[in-house]
């Protein structure tokens, strides 16, 4: 059985405490960390906040579905051509593996990064396998999965499909670290969700799911079925491969004034989205 979560970043005006607690209320039992300010920075994370947030998550019932830690585009790239930013991100990627860990989840998302102007593909995916090595190394003592997210050409300028990640994973024997599908970002390379979900099911590739919506033109985090993904053909392949993780709804910052109202209709269509999927299966 799937389960739904929601990506906190959403409630950036709001405590990760409260962010848990109206979460749970709109009915979702998964919540997906962010974890920047002012929910889950490290440099903040000191035993009074990570025993805060614990207890709101134990006072709900709440499962931490993963941690994402605040790197798209700011302020890290694993792929920089600038030793100290790429050093300087490789740890920042680690102490965020830490507070995850003190926050009891062992699912870690990361970003690739985009290359500097004249950098090119190549010595970007060398600074970007070296730092992919290091955060190995370190999640595998940890006992952590990592989750490679592939973006689209706003984002990134070397892994941008799933098949690139699928490849990159495979030909570098990483072992601990799966994908993190975002729905929003497949649609704006053209790609089939369900080729990508059978793929990484092929591959046995751990997948992490995120959804959002949009029309193709951008990547605007809608709620789903207010852009042009068809998510029924979705659902049903991984209702096939017997997916049971957790579709993290993950929203854009057009929904932060009122981000209640955002998670309640997301669960809502959800909800019916998956409903349709299962009765098309028969």
């Amino acid at each position: 059985m799937m389960k739904l979560s929601y990506s906190t970043k959403l409630y950036y005006n709001y405590r990760l405490e409260d962010t848990i607690r109206r979460a749970s209320k709109a009915g979702y039992p998964g919540v997906e960390i962010w974890g920047g300010r002012p929910h889950a920075y490290y440099k903040d994370m000191d035993k009074e906040s990570i025993s805060s947030i614990i207890d709101a998550i134990n006072e709900t019932g709440t499962e931490i579905s993963g941690f994402i830690p605040a790197q798209f585009g700011y302020p890290t790239n694993l792929c920089s051509p600038i030793e100290n930013i790429r050093k300087n991100s490789v740890e920042y990627i680690k102490k965020s593996i830490d507070t995850s860990l003190a926050l009891g989840c062992k699912k870690v998302s990361l970003c690739p990064g985009r290359t500097l102007y004249g950098q090119g593909y190549k010595q970007g995916m060398e600074n970007l396998n070296f730092s992919l090595s290091a955060l190995v190394n370190y999640a595998i003592k940890k006992d952590v999965l990592l989750l490679l997210e592939p973006a689209h050409m706003l984002e990134s300028d070397l892994i941008l499909t799933i098949e690139d990640g699928a490849r990159l994973i495979e030909e570098q024997g990483y072992n601990n670290m799966g994908i993190a599908l975002d729905t929003g970002h497949c649609h704006i390379n053209k790609e089939s969700l369900v080729d990508a979900v059978y793929l990484l099911n092929q591959k046995q590739i751990p997948i992490h799911i995120h959804l959002d919506d949009n029309n193709t033109m951008g990547d605007q985090h809608k709620i789903p079925g207010e852009g042009t993904i068809d998510f029924v053909p979705f659902f049903r392949a991984l209702l096939e491969i017997g997916y049971k993780g957790f579709l993290t709804v993950e929203l854009g910052f057009d929904y932060t004034a009122n981000p209640d109202a955002a998670a309640y209709k997301s669960k809502k269509v959800v909800l019916s989205l998956l409903e349709e999927a299962e009765t098309a299966m028969g």
